[in-house]
């Protein structure tokens, strides 16, 4: 049985142990003279009944299905004959692909040596074996945890502290987890810049203001040491980023007034909806846009006045990107607004102020806290975009501050480094790392200096 085939069978199996357990913890207590002399209600002994048998079911299958592919592999690969047997990753995975192509019926059997064919039958093979082991094994232990629960229900159990219990371990996982994953990628990203830096110095790094990873490729290359200086990258971030800010703040903060204050609830019904839907548009749309048709308007108009601009402009990519962050600015800035208590806007009202003098005075200052939250999420946004920057502003590390040229950002070169096939022992491919881990380091800084102006404001206006 196919695993998603599985995941209803064992929701069955879950239904049909709660309404057992639920059933058998109602006829216990009916000897005792009702519920009300169980320790817990009838719920939480089903609860914890489909529990046992749903949470073991789930574990196994989740182990099964992470394993699986790895032990037939080795398993198909262990039969070929010996010349035949790959001798490194690359060789290991072209032959896999090739005897997973012929077990589907992608490519003819006739076309490889009897032995590859031989592996793709004996592929199929096990993978049938797999399926059917799995899913006798996932149902013997979903039924035999959701016995072994029914038979422990008793009236002397406290099934809701032990259904609880449950639950907080099972929070605290998950919460483990995520916390796990945070400190892995954090230190994934340490290890692979301590070795950028072993191969390249630090303060070429920091204070470079080159940046030419491209020639650091091959040993008999002219200029085969390559030019690591982040500041250009880190330049047109920011340049990308203020033209960006520029346009959305503004322009979010004060739609989020409009509609929070100002607008008719018709109005705001019709408006809203139509802003918000700018955060569902895909960033190639936005990237298409920027290229054909703001970047080349840019141009014009520059020729127009005198002015040299580059066909790929920061100006260009900072612009689209600030319409693309309106939303993120005033949803979230509008939906601060409104959590104001209704008393402070009538206070201030009461003492003679109007509209305006309470939006700016009373309403805006306690709101600030979350409208700094919402502008440091389109910071966070406008940073690490990639697509438009690409599209609109080009490859190019310029150093420079005019707006009119063009000019890269962090991400773009991150993505650049890591495209296609590369082998991470070059200092071309750990710089992207070295760039990553210098972004964190920025977004951190702001996030320190955004709950700094929060908690500040908060203490003056709670």
């Amino acid at each position: 049985m196919q695993p998603a085939n599985l995941f209803p069978l064992i929701v069955v199996l879950v239904a049909i142990a709660f309404a057992l357990g639920y059933a058998r913890s109602r006829a216990l207590a009916a000897p005792l003279g009702g519920i009300r002399n169980l320790k817990s209600l009838p719920f939480y002994y089903a609860a914890r009944a489909a529990m046992w048998c749903g949470l073991p079911a789930l574990v196994v299958l989740a182990c099964w299905l992470g394993f699986e592919g790895k032990v037939i592999q080795t398993l198909v690969v262990g039969g070929l004959p010996p010349e035949l047997q790959p001798d490194s990753a690359g060789k290991a995975s072209l032959v896999l692909s090739q005897i997973s192509n012929v077990a589907s019926g992608a490519l003819s059997a006739d076309f490889v040596p009897p032995a590859v064919a031989e592996a793709a039958t004996r592929l199929t093979e096990l993978r049938q074996s797999s399926q059917l082991l799995m899913t006798l094994l996932v149902v013997a232990i979903a039924v035999l945890g959701g016995f072994l629960a029914w038979l422990r229900i008793a009236p002397h159990i406290n099934a809701r502290e032990k259904f609880e219990t449950t639950l907080r371990r099972i929070f605290f996982a998950c919460a483990a987890v995520a916390i796990l994953t945070t400190v892995g990628i954090v230190f994934s990203v340490i290890f692979e810049t301590i070795r950028f830096f072993g191969k390249v110095p630090i303060t070429e790094f920091l204070f470079g203001s080159s940046w030419s990873p491209q020639t650091a490729i091959r040993a008999d290359q002219v200029g085969a040491e390559g030019a690591f200086g982040m500041i250009p990258l880190f330049v047109g971030t920011l340049l990308i980023s203020v033209i960006a800010m520029v346009v959305a703040v503004p322009v979010g903060l004060l739609s989020a007034i409009y509609l929070s204050e100002y607008a008719s609830k018709r109005m705001r019904g019709i408006v809203k909806p139509l802003l918000e839907m700018l955060a569902g548009v895909p960033t190639v749309v936005y990237g298409f846009f920027a290229a054909l048709t703001v970047a080349p308007f840019i141009s014009d108009l520059a020729k127009v006045l005198g002015l040299e601009a580059s066909a790929e402009s920061a100006l260009a990519a900072g612009l689209v990107m600030g319409i693309m962050i309106i939303p993120f600015v005033s949803s979230l800035s509008d939906d601060v607004i409104n959590a104001v208590p209704q008393s402070l806007r009538d206070g201030s009202l009461a003492l003679g102020a109007t509209q305006s003098e309470t939006m700016k005075k009373v309403i805006f200052p306690a709101a600030l806290p979350g409208i700094m939250g919402g502008i440091l999420l389109a910071v966070s946004r406008a940073i690490g975009e990639t697509m438009i920057v690409v599209m609109a502003a080009g490859l190019a590390a310029n150093l420079t501050a005019n707006p009119l040229d063009a000019v890269t950002t962090v991400t773009v070169q991150i993505v650049t480094l890591l495209v296609g096939d590369q082998e991470f022992d070059s200092a071309k491919t750990l710089a992207a790392f070295a760039l990553g881990m210098m972004l964190f380091i920025v977004t951190l800084a702001l996030n320190i200096i955004a709950l700094h102006v929060v908690r500040k404001y908060r203490e003056q206006y709670d």
